[in-house]
C-alpha cells in the first residue's frame, strides 16, 4: 500500500516500518520455518516469489503491511535487519463483502517470527497500534482476525482485545473473530497505546 511507504510506527517496545526489498532475504528464511507456514497458513516461496510478494504489498491499494523492530535493538545497532522480529497486515475485504454500506471491514495478522522476541508483548503492541493505525488512517470499521485452533496465544491475545468468535471451520481448524469498532473501544487502544506516526527515510 502505498499509503504507508514513506511511515512508521514508534511505540514503546517496537517501531513498525514499511516492508522494503532490503528486508525480503530475512523473511524469506523466516518463512522457511514449517511451523510459521503452518501457523500462518502459508506455503513456501522462493526468494524471487518473495520479491514479487513484497512488490504486491506496496503496491496493491488492499494490502496494508509493517514489519516490526525491537526498538531497543534498532536504537543501539541501528541495524534494521538486525532488529527485525515480525510481521503485522491488514487486508482490507472488498465492499462487496459486507451488507452495510457503512462497514469497511480489516482483517488483521500478527506474527512474531524470532523466537528470542516472544514473551515480551512485542505481538500485544504491534497489533494494538496496527489497529489503531487502521482505524485512523484506513477507516476501519470492523475488525476479522483469522488463526488456528490451536495457537492459543493468539486466541487469548484477541479475545482480551474484545474480538468474540463468529466462525469455526473444522477442515482448516481455523477460528474467526470479529469486533466492531466504536468509541468506548478505540479510547480503551488509545489509553493501552498511542500512534506516533514519524517519516520513513528509506536507507
Amino acid at each position: 500500500m502505498k499509503l504507508n511507504e514513506n511511515l512508521k510506527i514508534v511505540g514503546s517496545n517496537v517501531i513498525l516500518v514499511p516492508y522494503e526489498r532490503k528486508h525480503v532475504e530475512k523473511y524469506h528464511q523466516w518463512m522457511k520455518s514449517e511451523e510459521l507456514q503452518e501457523l500462518t497458513a502459508s506455503e513456501p516461496l522462493t526468494l524471487e516469489e518473495e520479491y514479487q510478494m513484497q512488490q504486491s504489498w506496496r503496491e496493491d491499494n488492499d494490502k496494508c503491511t509493517f514489519l516490526i523492530l525491537d526498538k531497543a535493538d534498532f536504537e543501539q545497532h541501528g541495524d534494521e535487519i538486525r532488529a527485525l522480529v515480525g510481521d503485522t497486515n491488514i487486508f482490507l475485504q472488498s465492499e462487496t463483502d459486507d451488507d452495510d454500506d457503512n462497514i469497511r471491514t480489516g482483517e488483521i495478522e500478527i506474527m512474531i517470527a524470532e523466537q528470542l522476541a516472544r514473551g515480551k508483548r512485542y505481538g500485544r503492541e504491534s497489533t494494538l497500534l496496527m489497529l489503531l493505525f487502521g482505524i485512523k488512517q484506513l477507516h476501519i470499521t470492523r475488525y476479522k482476525a483469522i488463526t488456528k485452533e490451536n495457537n492459543t496465544k493468539a486466541i487469548k491475545m484477541f479475545e482480551s482485545f474484545g474480538f468474540r468468535e463468529t466462525k469455526r471451520v473444522a477442515v482448516f481448524k481455523e477460528v474467526t473473530f470479529e469486533k466492531l469498532v466504536d468509541e468506548e473501544w478505540l479510547a480503551w487502544i488509545e489509553r493501552e497505546v498511542s500512534l506516533k506516526l514519524e517519516s520513513y527515510h528509506k536507507r
